[in-house]
């Protein structure tokens, strides 16, 4: 900002009286760093006049501090829409941040001024066909940006062209621009075809191109049955196949398809586990927890249950092993933000398979400068890690976190964490129990509120677990002590609860707290001030501690009943005690007595009923890698229903599963059963088979199989694809013929093998025999890579280069596949020729 004057003017192009600066244009010249500076009168209009002379200015950044400041003005609210035309002008020029700018323009206002959108719809059309890819990527961008209902007429075709541009980016724009449409008009998106080009465009060389065909597809697909795209086999494995060309956003597309795959037998599920193993070493947490989600789903489907039914549970437990390095790390480094998130997911992992991430118990540990909300989880995660060997350090270090830490809320989860040790069963070993019960013991005489509070409902936990009865003796003595200073109303009612607990030991023969009683007379003597919570327990603790030093307690209770009857705060606590009250006078005191001391009883299972339970943890794992695990509850509680997408796993029967051939699945499926773009995807990325001849009428057997059999008719003439015998191609040719062609007018797809080949020699042999002739071919550690042509008689030339992993499980040649000469274009689409060519390859490999 310029420095003002006295006057209160600034220093924008005028003297300190305020008339302008002589042959300086204001606005242009000084233009301050920011320009978001405040209008003055006539900036307006002297804008325009400097539009006006824009075709003749030769100053480039000139040009620009003129549009910057217009869309200053705009994004400050100012009105700028008077200089549409002038604008309009203004977009004839080869710099492509000026384009960009007014691009912005006129897209904004679009919105509010129909009518002036109409005016820059030819401009647009024209910069779509630009010589420059960014021009004709940005260009489109705008078109499709205009989101008004009259101009999908004008978008349809400019996006068709841009599908089969040369270029990525232009490709991917367009690919964009088709959910723009679906918003706008999504009747003229279903007639237009868009969505089978999307299909299609999965096989695009562009893996950018394909991440955003996957983003739309899920999106334009996601009220069909589906819940999203439809995915089959083919374009699974084509997908991750190529999972090392994406970056890190387009990874997570992809592995979210993942869960809604079912693996066709266990051995296609454990290669697609090969195929995502890599994905683990990213970078990125959110591509770490989609590949964790994916590995989730797929043991579902790579293990037989029929002969062990904890055969899920013990391969989620190896999932869990084999990305704990991953997630350990990633939680060590990144963000605040991000740690906590990979916490959430952690702490969610931990409770579905525990012990396995134990040994890294020291990674969670509480830090200094981390912020509180890291710490708290972290300090919740730490009783999941504990087991006999990690237990005593885990509560070593809550105890030292609880007696420095300077958060109140913080030291108050310590002692919640040293106490579910405690309540888990088992968890801390041999011991453990009475130990973390000796400091929550000590805690509770600290003389801090808000800790000794804690401590004493934390007691109030363990006691009630089966070592519960037998650690009375330990909490009895400092229980009267602490009643006297402590005014937090759930540590005083937990304080009461444990009174007539421990009052006597397990065996109900000797009394441990004999003042009990008249400890708990002053807090009836002051029943008005005390809250509900401590009301409530204290009218509990009365009742028991009647039935073990009745003559102490008798006139107390009565004076209790009679506070508690005529009070008119709480329906439920005056309910009990009239409850109470009826008991004693009209039945017999032993069915009360029965009643109220049941409730001391240990629990013999293994959550309480506040904990998670198995089935809510299942719950959350189905919708792992989501906020449903950030707030802990179905995503049903926070979602709308018509906001909700249900994803359905696809495809329900596989013509690949064992003991199942082509004829049975067809009869099985139907025509209708399997989506149609899915079949059209299978045709694209699997081989075509050759159609069953069709017999005539009268080669048909009327006489049911008597008599003499009809001649075999004469074997058809071959219709397919014809490859020249003898061809030959130099290397040097070879290469300057493919790099000649774009990747973008390439072709990908994937060849079957029955076996792994033992060498390179097998492959070429076998493709020999049907003319496919090798020009080079190579073994390395992980693959085989062959450099294979063909020709047809008719001069149309194959160029093709393939590889075969060796890592997966089943065997698969992925080509990619690139047209020379075009000379019977015309005749046969080059589709048709690749999927000609591969039917050879498929046959030449089986």
């Amino acid at each position: 900002m310029a420095t003002p004057y006295p006057n209160g003017t600034g220093n924008h192009g005028t003297t300190p009286g305020g008339m302008p600066q002589p042959g300086v244009p204001s606005g242009v010249s000084n233009v301050p760093d920011s320009y978001f500076t405040e209008s003055r009168k006539g900036e307006i209009n002297e804008l325009r006049n400097l539009l006006r002379g824009f075709g003749t200015e030769r100053d480039p950044q000139r040009k620009r501090d003129i549009i910057k400041k217009v869309i200053a003005y705009m994004t400050l609210g100012i009105d700028v829409s008077r200089l549409f035309s002038e604008m309009m002008l203004a977009i004839e020029t080869r710099d492509l941040v000026i384009k960009k700018m007014v691009y912005l323009y006129l897209t904004n206002y679009a919105r509010t001024h129909p009518e002036l959108a109409q005016m820059c719809t030819n401009t647009l059309q024209k910069d779509c066909g630009n010589d420059d890819p960014m021009v004709r990527g940005l260009a489109l961008r705008a078109l499709c940006g205009l989101q008004l209902p009259q101009m999908v007429e004008y978008i349809a075709e400019p996006l068709r062209r841009s599908l089969q541009d040369g270029h990525a980016y232009v490709r991917k724009t367009g690919v964009m621009g088709i959910l723009k449409l679906y918003h706008l008009d999504p009747d003229s998106l279903e007639s237009s075809g868009f969505v089978d080009i999307l299909y299609d465009m999965l096989r695009d060389p562009d893996a950018s191109v394909v991440c955003n065909c996957i983003i739309v597809l899920n999106e334009v697909m996601q009220k069909s049955p589906n819940g999203g795209m439809a995915i089959n086999r083919a374009i699974m494995l084509h997908l991750l196949n190529r999972i090392a060309e994406f970056n890190e956003f387009a990874k997570v597309q992809v592995l979210e398809l993942v869960p809604r795959y079912i693996p066709a037998h266990e051995e296609e599920g454990f290669q697609i586990m090969n195929l995502l193993d890599p994905v683990l070493r990213s970078s990125s947490p959110a591509a770490v927890l989609a590949a964790v989600k994916a590995f989730m789903s797929l043991a579902e489907h790579v293990v037989d249950t029929s002969s062990d039914a904890d055969a899920v549970k013990t391969m989620k437990r190896q999932i869990v092993e084999r990305v704990k390095p991953c997630l350990v790390t990633q939680v060590s480094a990144g963000s605040s933000e991000q740690m906590y998130t990979l916490l959430k997911h952690v702490k969610l992992l931990t409770e579905i398979c525990p012990g396995v991430l134990d040994d890294e118990y020291r990674q969670f540990y509480v830090r200094y400068n981390e912020p509180t909300h890291v710490q708290y989880l972290k300090v919740e995660i730490l009783p999941n890690l504990a087991n006999p060997d990690t237990a005593p350090d885990i509560v070593t270090e809550l105890a030292e976190l609880v007696h420095n830490s300077t958060h109140y809320n913080l030291a108050k989860a310590a002692v919640r964490s040293m106490a579910a040790i405690a309540t888990a069963h088992g968890r801390g070993g041999p011991g453990a129990v009475e130990a973390i019960a000796r400091r929550l013991v000590e805690l509770l005489d600290l003389n801090i509120e808000h800790v000794s509070a804690e401590a004493a409902t934390s007691l109030a936990r363990i006691v009630r677990t089966p070592e519960g009865p037998g650690l009375k003796s330990l909490l009895a003595p400092p229980l009267v002590r602490a009643l006297k200073y402590t005014t937090e109303p759930y540590g005083k009612a937990s304080i009461v609860y444990l009174l007539a607990e421990c009052a006597k030991d397990s065996d109900n023969t000797t009394t441990l707290i004999p003042e009990a009683p008249y400890a708990l007379e002053k807090l009836i003597d002051s029943y008005a001030e005390q809250s509900l919570v401590v009301k409530s327990a204290l009218l509990s603790a009365m009742v028991r501690l009647f039935f073990q030093q009745p003559a102490q307690c008798q006139r107390m209770l009565g004076r209790l009943l009679q506070h508690a009857t005529n009070d008119v705060s709480s329906q439920n606590l005056h309910d009990r005690a009239l409850f109470y009250y009826r008991m004693l006078k009209t039945g017999n005191p032993h069915d009360l007595e029965r009643i109220v001391t049941h409730g001391g009883e240990a629990v013999a299972k293994e959550h309480f009923s506040e904990d998670l339970q198995p089935e809510e943890m299942e719950q959350l794992m189905e919708e792992f890698d989501s906020l449903t695990v950030i707030y802990g509850i179905p995503s049903t509680n926070f979602i709308d229903p018509e906001h909700q997408v249900k994803y359905t796993k696809m495809p329900p029967e596989h013509p690949l599963a064992p003991g199942t051939d082509d004829t049975t699945m067809a009869s099985q499926r139907g025509p209708a059963a399997a989506p149609p773009l899915a079949i059209a995807m299978e045709q694209h990325f699997a081989p075509t088979p050759a159609p069953a001849p069709v017999a005539s009428s009268f080669e048909v057997d009327l006489l049911g199989g008597f008599g003499d059999s009809p001649a075999p008719p004469p074997a058809p003439a071959p219709t397919g694809l014809v490859l020249s015998a003898s061809v030959s191609m130099s290397g040097e040719d070879y290469q300057n013929k493919w790099g000649a062609i774009a990747d973008a007018n390439s072709f990908v797809s994937a060849v079957p093998l029955p076996r792994m080949p033992s060498s390179t020699q097998d492959v070429e042999q076998a493709l020999a025999s049907h003319h496919i002739q090798t020009m080079a071919s190579g073994e390395l550690a992980a693959e085989f890579k062959f450099f294979l042509f063909a020709q047809t008689p008719d001069g149309v030339l194959f160029l093709v280069q393939s590889n075969i992993d060796k890592t997966i499980s089943e065997p698969l040649m992925i080509v990619t596949l690139k047209i020379v000469d075009d000379a019977t274009m015309n005749a046969t689409s080059p589709q048709k020729l690749t999927d000609q060519l591969i039917e050879i390859m498929t046959k030449a490999l089986a």
